[in-house]
């Protein structure tokens, strides 16, 4: 609307996917309904941000604390996102979407290896919205495979000591290439990272809704967006008065 000031849109938005179960059952539904109808809400928020001029997302699907949970719902889980894959191959070549999986991969069934495996090939070239899924991710961990990762350099004689600089482990890790994200959401009222991303949140602005994942509309993220844009972003720096 004229006379409205413009949104300054964050490069780069990280989302936990929160409430999908508990949306479900408060509709008297399973809970796997839930993260049936949360995975079709990735694509419609994927195309919304890349619109509003978005470039980079990046959201929590499933965690490495996720493997704690009932057998059956994992493997429901495990069942969805061999579908996802599909699906998601579908939806970047439509989109040109470039697609990347972050996480602990080797956790998981080889055959969805080979499906991301595909999936990040076939889309690696793409010109659209850059879109990361964490997958057997967690935040710890990935510190620790970093940390294994450079000791082995170092004890190689690849690297020096001198040389593991803040730069040098950010390219360590699963997001290397990455910027780090201007702006996290996490839907469901939570108010928690839950373990995600916890190098690379260092100077990220937060915004938490109430609004279960599958209820998260492109409103919503209007929502966010102009939360993000009261804030005052200094990083670090003493503000001017």
């Amino acid at each position: 609307m004229s006379g409205e000031k413009e949104l300054i849109m964050p490069k780069h938005v990280a989302i936990i996917l929160d409430g999908n179960g508990r949306w479900a059952k408060s509709k008297g539904m399973p809970r796997n309904y839930g993260h049936v109808q949360g995975a079709k809400n990735v694509e419609v928020i994927c195309e919304e941000a890349y619109k509003m001029g978005i470039q980079y997302l990046t959201v929590y699907a499933f965690s490495t604390e996720n493997w704690n949970r009932p057998k059956d719902e994992v493997d429901a889980l495990m069942k969805l996102l061999r579908n996802y894959m599909k699906t998601c191959l579908a939806t970047a070549k439509k989109n040109r979407m470039c697609v990347r999986v972050i996480g602990d991969k080797s956790g998981l069934d080889e055959d969805i290896r080979s499906r991301i495996a595909q999936l990040e090939e076939s889309t690696k070239d793409n010109d659209g919205l850059h879109f990361q899924i964490a997958l057997n991710y967690g935040g710890r961990d990935e510190i620790v495979r970093m940390v294994k990762k450079v000791a082995g350099k170092v004890k190689e004689g690849e690297i020096s000591l001198e040389e593991v600089t803040q730069e040098y482990v950010s390219d360590m890790l699963d997001t290397c290439g990455l910027p780090e994200p201007d702006l996290l959401i996490r839907t469901c009222n939570e108010q928690r990272i839950s373990n995600f991303l916890l190098w690379q949140l260092a100077y990220t602005e937060f915004y938490f809704t109430p609004a279960a994942w599958p209820d998260f509309t492109k409103e919503e993220l209007i929502k966010a967006v102009e939360a993000y844009n009261h804030r005052d972003r200094r990083y670090g720096l003493v503000k001017e008065e």
